[in-house]
């Protein structure tokens, strides 16, 4: 088994269920970080990804609207990573405020 902290983002909605997903931060033992924002460590074998969502689709009623990110670190190359688990990037709150855009990785930089 291996031991990893991982950072979990979560939107679900006006409708979602956050009881499910509580239980099973609960009982992870995750801290809170802000709104929608918790930190736990989490054993997995094998992809971390894909633990996590068989894991947490199994504890928390999904739909379209359904939104989970997580960020970790990559074992094989010691940097941090962030991906989704459920749902995909929307366009952000801010976007158009900046004169000058750039598309930028989720992976850390050295």
């Amino acid at each position: 088994m291996t031991k990893s902290t991982i950072w979990i983002s979560y939107d679900l909605g006006v409708r979602g269920d956050y009881e499910g997903l509580y239980a099973w931060l609960d009982s992870h033992h995750a801290k809170e970080c802000g709104d929608s924002l918790a930190v736990l460590e989490y054993e997995y074998q094998g992809s971390i990804l894909k633990k996590l969502k068989t894991d947490l689709g199994g504890a928390v009623e999904t739909d379209k609207r359904t939104r989970m990110y997580v960020i970790y670190r990559e074992k094989s190359t010691n940097k941090n990573k962030g991906n989704f688990i459920f749902g995909a990037r929307r366009a952000a709150a801010w976007t158009g405020y900046s004169p000058a855009g750039r598309n930028v990785a989720d992976e850390e930089v050295e």
